[in-house]
């Protein structure tokens, strides 16, 4: 079986100095691309039908090449391909692009006709099959048998996709977004997401990446080269497929229930710094941002417009985003406001009125006065006329005064225009060169301000700790009963109620006696999962007679009882759960708990071991999150307890990764800062060992 192929190796076929295309009509077009980018090494055309080709001489197999190739671009039907990919490997050819489909995308028979496919490649890099190919615009090199909308540049972002034909699109954007490579991966035979971009990562020319994949076959792979992207500082951006898709079964546990496997991909990005967008103009304008100005400090942002109406459009359009658009401090307001009309009041966002449109030194003056706030970003919304009809010399003054600002404070900047259309390629030029970067829609442009912001914050803190590795069952997993799992989960520092077994109606009684105070009595046997559904509970007894009568109702259902003291101070309930994916390997659920929780699904996934600092973030986006602060006068929860019992349920889960299938908490009783949190329900499904 293949194993990765180096960075270098992969660079080679990615960014080659000489081709060869196997082939037909697709073929030839790949050297006219080629010929349109520029590209300056030799093409040596390979078919045995022709003499020539887009003015080259043909020789009739691959043996016949003068040279051995960098790069080959196979455009021959399926199982022909799997015999001109054996003769490139021989020949130690750099790698090629297989354009044919027939393979694992179309069932058994194509599955297996990939496995030759990949058993003849013989450790070359190769991509595909089932794919468009690959444009290195950085080099002018278009292994790639169509048209395309992009041209050579100096540096920019690579992108990365599943699809042929949603590469092609991206390339003709016109939102003025340097594009260096464009990859479609097609199946992923051999060089899959992670190949690809742990071999632009070494490519210094590339500002930002791009990945609009469908999934992610290696996960361990990914995330080594994710780890990779955040050392070396080069944003990465993902448009995933798949938002929408269930979990799809029954589970004993909530926690399997409840979450879909599309969050584990949400919990993976967020762990390594990668913010998620859910739509091609959200992915194309972040990168854009990315890759014109980095990364932003923080999330304080201003925002200026000549139009109250716009105004209220940007303020609108930020409630409910982690963004913060601040007011001014009195300083800085007088500062703002000694450049304006005295009928503008100012405000952030700033409506600056048309009394001063179309004069640049008091432009200037205003946005300098503006960016001089200490703000990670600020937004000037401006709509450029289209010029087949309107004069746009006021826009460009507009423009210029802005560029004006920005070099006198050294602020970051960005132009919005409410409409896409509204700011065109040929007007952006010179912002782009001072690192102003034009923005296409005004939520477009906020959603790629918190990117940028989150990118930041990842750049700053240090990262988690690998995840923890898959590792198969060994045997069958049964469920433990109440007793036996929390005193698993006592002796690895997880706090449970005090209780006490009892096998009849008056050992009951006698340990509510011991036990003191208010008490619950549960039934207790291994196949009672959801004792609130079955019955199998009674909770608040006070009193010999009140134990006694649940205490005989409950032993009907077993020939046991559990009695423990009740919990009455709790200020939150939670639900922690833990599943195991076979790509992602163990991870834990934590969300609103109690009899509630299918109800609201309020719940986050993190990946295993959390990162410092991870569960209080995801606690603090819950639905829960104003109890667990102290909601109106309520005592505030113990987080950091909280904090610990997260750390102490990873480390159970690490001891016993070959042996745990499921583990849930709920609820567990979160109580006043400093009390502590109580694990009073718990379900524990372990292998037995021999």
């Amino acid at each position: 079986m293949f194993v990765e192929p180096p960075a270098r190796a992969l660079r080679r076929l990615l960014s080659p100095r000489s081709l060869a295309v196997v082939g037909g009509r697709e073929a030839e077009e790949v050297i006219r691309q080629c010929d349109v980018l520029g590209f300056p090494g030799p093409v040596w055309p390979v078919n045995p039908n022709r003499s020539e080709m887009a003015g080259r001489h043909c020789v009739p197999s691959v043996g016949d090449l003068p040279d051995v190739p960098d790069a080959a671009f196979v455009a021959v039907p399926a199982e022909p391909t799997i015999d001109v990919v054996g003769a490139l490997a021989a020949i130690g050819a750099g790698g090629a692009v297989c354009y044919a489909s027939g393979f694992a995308e179309v069932g058994e028979e194509g599955r297996e006709r990939q496995q030759r496919l990949v058993a003849a490649a013989a450790g070359m890099p190769l991509i595909g099959p089932n794919c468009y190919g690959a444009i290195d615009y950085l080099d002018g090199v278009a292994l790639w048998p169509d048209q395309h909308g992009g041209r050579r540049v100096e540096r920019g972002v690579a992108i990365v996709t599943q699809s042929g034909n949603m590469g092609l699109n991206m390339t003709m954007q016109r939102r003025s977004l340097s594009l260096a490579y464009m990859v479609t991966l097609g199946n992923q035979a051999v060089v899959g997401v992670a190949d690809c971009l742990t071999a632009l990562l070494d490519d210094e020319r590339v500002t930002a990446i791009g990945l609009h994949i469908e999934g992610i076959a290696d996960i361990p792979a990914f995330e080594a080269a994710a780890r990779l992207a955040l050392e070396r500082r080069v944003p990465l951006i993902a448009l995933k497929a798949g938002r929408s898709d269930a979990a799809g079964r029954l589970a004993l546990s909530h926690t399997a229930s409840i979450t879909g496997r599309d969050s584990l991909y949400d919990a993976l990005f967020e762990r390594l710094g990668i913010p998620r967008m859910h739509s091609v103009p959200e992915f194309l304008e972040t990168l854009k941002f990315l890759s014109i100005g980095g990364p932003l400090p923080g999330r304080r942002l201003a925002s200026m417009s000549c139009s109250g109406g716009e105004a209220s459009l940007m303020a609108d359009a930020a409630e409910g985003r982690h963004l913060v658009f601040a007011e001014l401090e009195p300083a800085h307001r007088a500062a703002v406001q000694a450049t304006l009309n005295d009928y503008v009041e100012v405000s952030n966002p700033l409506d600056y009125h048309t009394f001063i449109w179309g004069q640049e030194p008091a432009l200037t003056a205003c946005f300098s006065a503006m960016l001089d706030g200490g703000f990670d970003a600020t937004l000037l919304v401006l709509d450029v006329p289209r010029a087949d009809r309107c004069r746009t010399d006021d826009w460009q003054v507009t423009a210029n005064a802005l560029t004006s600002a920005v070099e006198r404070t050294g602020a970051r900047a960005a132009v919005v225009a409410t409409l896409g259309e509204c700011l065109p390629e040929d007007f952006t030029g010179g912002l782009v060169e001072r690192c102003i970067a034009p923005m296409h829609g005004i939520a477009e442009a906020l959603t790629a301000c918190e990117a940028a912001a989150q990118v930041g914050e990842a750049h700053h803190y240090q990262s988690a700790k690998p995840l923890l590795r898959v590792q198969p069952l060994a045997g069958t997993a049964r469920a433990l009963d109440e007793w036996e799992a929390k005193g698993r989960l006592r002796r690895a520092g997880i706090t449970v109620p005090e209780g006490q077994v009892a096998w009849t109606v008056a050992d009951a009684v006698r340990a509510a006696g011991t036990l003191g105070g208010r008490v619950a009595v549960k039934a207790l046997s291994a196949e009672l999962v959801h004792k609130t559904e079955a019955g199998a509970l009674a909770l608040g007894l006070e009193g010999p007679e009140a134990v006694s009568a649940a205490a005989e109702r409950l032993l009907a259902m077993g020939d046991r009882v559990l009695v423990e003291r009740m919990i009455d101070d709790a200020v939150a309930e939670l639900i922690i759960g833990v599943e195991r994916d076979p790509q992602f390997g163990p991870y834990v659920m934590i969300g609103s708990g109690g009899i509630m929780v299918e109800l609201l699904r309020d719940v986050r996934t993190l990946l295993l071991p959390p990162a410092a600092g991870e569960v209080r973030r995801a606690l603090a986006t819950l639905k829960l999150a104003p109890l667990l602060n102290g909601f109106r006068g309520r005592p505030a929860a113990d987080i950091a307890a909280i904090e610990r019992t997260v750390g102490a349920i990873a480390d159970f889960v690490a001891a016993h990764a070959d042996r745990l299938e499921t583990l849930e908490i709920n609820p567990l009783m979160v109580r006043p800062a400093g009390l502590g949190v109580v694990a009073v329900d718990a379900l524990l499904k372990l292998v037995d060992q021999e």
